[in-house]
């Protein structure tokens, strides 16, 4: 018995037009894997050009800008009151206080005096020398005084001898006239008239050289007395300075000494401060200090405020790579200032127009100040920069950079000088 086939059960399928179900999957895979590639292809190509590769949250990023640029630098500095003056022991000897460091003081108080037994006695002693000498000068006085007395004696008894011999030669004369007295007693008479008016000349010459005698002897007993009178008025100054009193009214701000103890001449005692002016004690990087000057504007914040002054002074000297300058404020003085009380201080250089400027950052020291990292669509290309004035949070940028353009402002030390570094969003 044959067996009949299955094909009478078969049933006949007509085939789909279009795309399956599946082919369209694939192809939708297929068109999305060549758009991931499309869209790679930039940072694949950025990968390929990159040397490092950096997260962006570890970055530090900045726009230049255009706009005004003060040039500014900022320093720490000390609150000082601006008359301090050191007061020093007079003579040596033995110092006893009349005061204590902190104490208020008015001008004139009693702070504390130095025993110098070795002043004291010689300022006695040159005070009896300078009695002595005004002694002396007070008998030399009084013995030119009788010398003048003397000579003006002599002169009175030479012309009354002198009157007489005129009178014995006039007589002598009329007796000669009548031959009653013979030539030789006539010209004695006339001799003795003759010696009296020489006398007479010699006493008066005599007088006045005794005079100039006795003016230079006194002149110089003066001066010797005057010179000892300016010998004991120095003495008698340094024994009143032996009393340490205040320049001014203040405050004892350090005592050098204990009571009691023994002091050599010139020795610091103790520093009075004048609480009334104060000024402000800065150091000035020396790469700066061509540029400050006094004049110079400076912007003082205390305790929160700000105050306005201008440097005064600087020296010009450098000392660990620093110059010293003084600043002082402008009125009005904040108030509630204290001796050695630590401010910051902003000197404010020059003020630029209309510059380009960026952000101030690390990139400064760690690029030299003539390289930065400019961002662009996700690549850190270094580049070189020529920088000018600089400010505590800003700096000009003269040539390398155009405005809208992004850096990097953190350290660039850590890319190693590569030329392009990736930043991962």
């Amino acid at each position: 018995m044959m067996m009949q086939g299955t094909s009478s059960m078969d049933t006949v399928l007509e085939k789909p037009r279009g795309l399956t179900r599946r082919a369209k999957l694939w192809l939708a895979a297929g068109a999305v894997a060549l758009a991931g590639v499309v869209l790679a292809i930039p940072t694949i190509g950025r990968w390929a050009r990159a040397e490092r590769v950096v997260d962006i949250s570890r970055l530090r990023l900045a726009t230049v800008t255009r706009g005004d640029l003060t040039s500014d630098l900022a320093v720490p500095g000390t609150i000082a009151a601006a008359l301090r003056p050191r007061l020093y022991s007079p003579a040596r000897g033995i110092v006893t206080l009349h005061t204590r460091a902190g104490e208020a003081i008015r001008k004139g108080q009693l702070l504390m005096t130095v025993d110098s037994p070795e002043l004291e006695s010689r300022l006695e002693q040159e005070q009896a020398a300078l009695a002595s000498l005004v002694e002396g000068t007070s008998r030399q006085e009084i013995a030119g005084r009788q010398s003048v007395i003397e000579m003006e004696q002599q002169i009175e008894l030479a012309e009354v001898r002198a009157a007489a011999a005129r009178r014995e030669l006039e007589r002598s004369q009329r007796l000669f006239d009548e031959g009653l007295l013979n030539k030789t007693d006539f010209e004695t008479a006339q001799d003795a008239v003759t010696i009296a008016d020489v006398e007479l000349r010699n006493a008066r010459q005599t007088l006045e050289l005794t005079k100039d005698t006795v003016a230079v002897e006194l002149r110089n007993m003066s001066l010797q007395a005057d010179r000892q009178r300016s010998v004991a008025r120095d003495l008698q100054r340094q024994v009143e300075e032996l009393s340490v009193t205040a320049p001014f009214d203040g405050l004892v701000a350090t005592v050098d000494v204990q009571d009691r103890d023994a002091v050599a001449f010139n020795q610091p005692l103790l520093m009075v401060v004048n609480l009334t002016t104060y000024e402000v004690r800065i150091g000035v990087p020396e790469a700066y200090a061509d540029e400050v000057g006094p004049g110079t504007t400076a912007e003082i914040l205390v305790e929160g405020g700000t105050w306005r002054g201008e440097v005064t002074s600087i020296s010009p000297e450098v000392r660990q790579g620093e110059v010293e300058a003084t600043v002082a404020f402008a009125p009005p003085v904040p108030p509630g200032l204290k001796q050695n009380q630590r401010v910051s201080v902003r000197l404010l250089l020059a003020e630029s127009f209309g510059v380009l400027k960026v952000s101030r950052g690390p990139f400064l020291e760690s690029g030299g100040s003539h390289k930065v990292y400019v961002v662009k669509d996700g690549l850190a290309t270094l580049r070189e920069i020529t920088v000018g004035a600089l400010s505590v949070g800003e700096v000009e940028i003269l040539s390398g950079l155009a405005e809208g353009e992004q850096i990097v402002l953190s350290d660039i030390a850590r890319f190693e000088g590569a030329r392009t570094v990736l930043v991962n969003q």
